[in-house]
């Protein structure tokens, strides 16, 4: 899918800052989402711990402690994420879910998720609207076409 690279760049502890980066579809990018309310993580606001994490992987998996658990303190929301055997990514991959969350949470039907799926349902909705509209096309043709005799058969 071609798309563009939207970067979220969060303020960490000190000086660090930590890029999110994810991919927005170009067919988005015209129809204006409005991203103006979405939340800013801060790091007073989180408690990060790492645990063990399961599954597939074997002692890569099992002892190492590369699954990230956050849990945002003001609302009590925890992220769990385990993708990836990588920490840093987990640890990129949990903050971009809590504010997915939270992002659901403060603007309910205003979040960008909410307008990506509207989005989405008003794109299907013209692509069944313009499957009608070519079938009614279709229809007439034949109507015009072969009169109201049997279909496959010329009228003479």
């Amino acid at each position: 899918m071609h798309g563009l690279l939207r970067c979220i760049t969060v303020k960490t502890a000190g000086s660090f800052k930590l890029a999110l980066f994810s991919r927005v579809p170009f067919r988005f990018l015209s129809k204006g989402i409005d991203e103006s309310r979405v939340p800013v993580l801060r790091d007073e606001d989180l408690e990060e711990s790492f645990v063990r994490g399961s599954g597939p992987g074997g002692q890569a998996v099992a002892k190492t402690n590369n699954k990230v658990v956050l849990t945002h303190k003001p609302t009590g929301i925890v992220v769990q994420c385990h993708i990836t055997r990588s920490l840093f990514e987990n640890r990129r991959e949990a903050r971009k879910l809590l504010i997915a969350k939270l992002d659901q949470l403060y603007n309910g039907d205003q979040s960008v998720e909410a307008q990506l799926q509207r989005l989405e349902a008003k794109k299907q909705s013209e692509t069944a609207r313009r499957k009608q509209k070519l079938q009614a096309k279709k229809r007439a043709w034949k109507e015009r076409e072969f009169g109201g005799s049997e279909e496959g058969e010329k009228p003479s």
